[in-house]
């Protein structure tokens, strides 16, 4: 197969965004398109699959058009098709891959099952995104709601993990905090706001694994510190001043837990190995300065999408399925969804 001349489709359904992109072979965006469910979820305090999946099924396809639209394109021009198909919640990928796989047999296109973890590890890559995008390796902390882990990137559908959480992932910490707290979910956003006119040093919240072996990461304790602080105010709303305290404390300890890891997993990597940082906590600032501050002192430079794009996104599948035309890799159209797809296995 030869490389994508033409442009190609992305469709991202795997949580609770809905969205399609089309981008050039050159990585141009030509046209994209994201419609957040929050609304539908937040009544519920998290995201509710059967609601999910139904809410991909009655956009998607209107989105799709509307993207082809306004790049001024039909089906028949595209270079292939790109549909997240793992891992996330089975539904949304039925949906957005069906509907992927259906366009890919019609106009007779190429389509590519795109591993949702391996899109959010290539969108550093994107021309546009950074002045000069990584050459590979480079060191990978994908941090956000469901993941949370550290790879050595060392090509195209080549990874190797150093490191992962062993219970919590750090955006699900951010959001179960937020919740004691009484924000509003999703709780991450909401406790940034709140950390940032706080005291980060009046309540002492431990650093799970901070200064042991490895890079892996861990999150339950810390979070049931917070439960445990949180329980010694009486009943009802905590004061704003001392929610803020919290707050700030418990992002604190995140960081500190975030830049420990990460610090031996850059010490199995070559000199000055540029560290990537994406998914959704990769939007927090206090997180972005951190790790800055952290490639800094390895001579490394540090690379994060910009913020629309650290969430789930198609621009990202998208690329990832140019990053893969390019090499002549495609899937059949029996490839089925996977709930659980680890980044790790493509190397296989």
């Amino acid at each position: 197969m030869s490389p994508p001349t033409a442009p190609v489709l992305g469709i991202e359904s795997s949580c609770d965004e809905t969205a399609a992109a089309i981008l050039a072979p050159d990585g141009a965006i030509l046209a994209e398109a994201l419609l957040s469910q929050l609304a539908e979820h937040a009544p519920h305090g998290g995201v509710v699959p059967e609601i999910a999946a139904r809410a991909h099924l009655s956009h998607l396809p209107a989105m799709v058009a509307d993207v082809l639209a306004r790049a001024g394109l039909r089906a028949a021009d595209l270079g292939g098709v790109a549909a997240t198909t793992g891992p996330g919640l089975i539904g949304g990928l039925i949906v957005g891959s069906s509907l992927g796989k259906g366009i890919a047999l019609a106009a007779r296109l190429p389509f590519v099952a795109v591993n949702h973890l391996e899109a959010h590890a290539l969108s550093a890559r994107l021309p546009g995104l950074a002045e000069t995008p990584p050459d590979f390796p480079y060191l990978l902390l994908l941090v956000s709601g469901g993941h949370c882990q550290c790879v050595a990137v060392e090509a195209v559908g080549r990874y190797r993990r150093l490191g992962g959480t062993i219970d919590d992932a750090a955006g699900e910490a951010f959001d179960k905090v937020g919740k004691l707290l009484g924000l509003p979910w999703p709780g991450g956003p909401a406790l940034e706001r709140l950390a940032a006119t706080g005291d980060p040093a009046r309540f002492a919240f431990p650093r799970p694994l901070r200064g042991r072996p490895g890079c892996d990461f861990s999150f339950s304790g810390l979070k049931t510190a917070v439960a445990q602080r949180v329980a010694t105010f009486p009943p009802g709303p905590l004061p704003l001043a001392d929610a803020a305290d919290i707050a700030a404390g418990f992002q604190a300890a995140v960081v500190d837990c975030l830049t420990d890891r990460l610090a031996h997993a850059f010490a199995l990597m070559p000199p000055a190995t540029p560290l990537v940082v994406a998914g959704g906590v990769a939007a927090n600032q206090a997180v972005r300065a951190a790790l800055a501050s952290l490639a800094a002192r390895h001579r490394a430079r540090l690379l994060a999408p910009p913020l629309r794009l650290c969430t789930d996104n198609a621009v990202m599948v998208a690329w990832a399925g140019i990053e893969r035309l390019r090499l002549g890799l495609s899937d059949p159209l029996d490839t089925p969804p996977r709930p659980r797809w680890p980044l790790e296995s493509l190397s296989a």
